[in-house]
């Protein structure tokens, strides 16, 4: 198990910020060549392997913790340990599957590591981050989310592993996988980002407001001054977006200063991220504020964040004091209806994703289809590495798989515009204090991902497992 667990040290660099895919498929084709014997093993290797993946690729999760060191630094260290260990039980019952149905394959068990990452973006609300898939974003292969969505990213670096295993057992056959990859990654190049985009103009505004000191009343007021100042600066844009929970009070109590967003934005419709109450219960919400109207529109945040916003349980927990790290003083938050879009004047309809919605692929698409994504996010609780980086990362696979460009806003960065091709125009680094305008690029035509969703991805996954599994029991047979 100590050897699988290093392997899944290795594996995990193929994450953001790092980057390092060869060493993700070379891992896990170092581990398909290490076969459990016995069911138990099986499930122990898979476990080690995960659990060393994910101890790296998630080790930013401590970082909330420490915004409050004296309240919540101590669960730090058990925040990575428990996540780490308890999303590695995935792939040793993946493991453990595989070696029930199919053993002595490699196949097997590389599908079953996909089959285990698409349940985790599915159950318990889901926890995509950090899937295998992932470590295709910086490279051409990427743009296969626009036709099967995150998982045939993840379907391709299992193929890949296994290709390499088998070359190694001199199944020379397999050679053809190198020319086919070698061949996709050239069909599927799209190059740098045009720097000539006409779309409408869209104000980025990044006022780096540290978590610590974001809710203290008088740096609260700094950085609202900021963001008016950065709003109001040179030629009016054709839209404004601020990130999440830009403004520290409920929106009852903001009139006056969504007052001062809209005269600062002079005439151009703001976006603001913002809590919101509904007699006992809150949201974290979007809003659109245009001048001389108010608020036009709220979107409030549907998928929230378990432990985060919400605590299972929570009603009883909070008797004792027990919230979310980032819920409301009055409790947990309440999700919103669901997935929608709004209509910002000028531009068409946008649908808004805020912080934690932007991971999964399979909420994104709306009956409507918008004009464009906006997602807006505080990652200053992600800290100021691999968290922000891999969350962006995340974001442009979305802008990938629904064909359409994307504002992404954040508080402390990495704020940025996204083509429908993933590349990234404009952006403003992390912890910086900037706003930046930006062309809004055009919608590419609607995806067959935005069309079809997962479904075909995972009906191919069934079709493999099942024919692995006939083509493992008729060599027992």
């Amino acid at each position: 198990m100590l050897i699988a667990f290093g392997l899944g040290l290795v594996a995990a660099l193929g994450q953001a910020p790092w980057g390092l895919w060869p060493l993700t498929i070379a891992a896990f084709a170092g581990w398909l060549l290490r076969p459990a014997h016995t069911p138990k093993s099986a499930f122990l290797s898979g476990w080690g392997f995960g659990a060393g993946y994910f101890a790296v690729a998630l080790h930013w999760i401590v970082s909330p913790f420490l915004v409050d060191m004296a309240a919540t630094g101590w669960m730090a260290p058990f925040a990575v340990v428990l996540m780490a260990s308890g999303a590695a039980v995935f792939w040793g019952m993946a493991n453990y599957a595989a070696h029930r149905i199919a053993p002595h394959t490699l196949i097997a068990p590389a599908f079953m590591i996909v089959a285990a990452e698409a349940l985790r973006s599915y159950l318990f609300t889901g926890f995509p981050w950090a899937s295998i898939g992932h470590i295709w974003v910086d490279t051409p292969l990427a743009q296969l989310a626009s036709f099967g969505g995150p998982h045939s990213l993840s379907l391709l670096m299992a193929l890949a592993a296994v290709s390499v295993a088998m070359l190694a057992q001199r199944g020379w056959i397999w050679g053809i996988a190198p020319v086919a990859f070698s061949a996709a990654w050239i069909g599927l190049a799209v190059g740098p980002a045009p720097d000539d985009y006409d779309g409408p103009i869209v104000r980025m505004v990044q006022p780096n407001a540290n978590q610590a000191e974001k809710w203290d009343p008088i740096k609260s007021q700094e950085f609202f001054n900021r963001m008016i100042g950065f709003t109001s600066a040179e030629t009016a844009p054709d839209l404004v977006v601020w990130p999440e929970t830009a403004i520290s009070y409920l929106l009852e109590y903001a009139d006056d200063a969504l007052d001062q967003v809209a005269d600062a934005a002079r005439g151009a419709p703001t976006v603001l991220g913002i809590n919101r109450r509904d007699g006992a219960r809150y949201f974290n919400a979007a809003v659109v504020v245009e001048q001389g109207d108010g608020v036009t529109d709220i979107y409030d945040k549907s998928h929230i964040v378990p432990f985060g916003e919400y605590i299972p349980g929570g009603e009883l927990l909070a008797k004792i004091g027990i919230y979310g790290l980032a819920a409301s003083q009055g409790g947990a938050f309440t999700p919103g209806p669901g997935p929608r879009t709004v209509e910002i004047a000028g531009l068409g309809n946008a649908r808004i994703l805020i912080c934690y919605e932007g991971i999964f692929a399979h909420e994104v698409g709306t009956q409507t289809r918008p004009r464009m994504l906006v997602l807006i996010t505080n990652d200053a609780w992600f800290g100021p590495n691999a968290g922000p980086k891999q969350h962006l990362a995340q974001a442009r696979l979305r802008a990938i798989e629904q064909g359409l460009p994307m504002v992404r806003v954040a508080n402390t960065g990495i704020s940025a515009m996204i083509d429908a091709k993933g590349r990234v125009t404009h952006r403003i680094g992390m912890a910086q204090a900037a706003y930046v305008d930006a062309p809004l690029p055009p919608a590419a035509d609607a995806t067959p991902y935005s069309r079809f969703g997962d479904w075909p991805v995972l009906l191919l996954l069934i079709t493999i497992l099942g024919l692995t599994v006939v083509a493992g029991r008729s060599k027992v047979h």
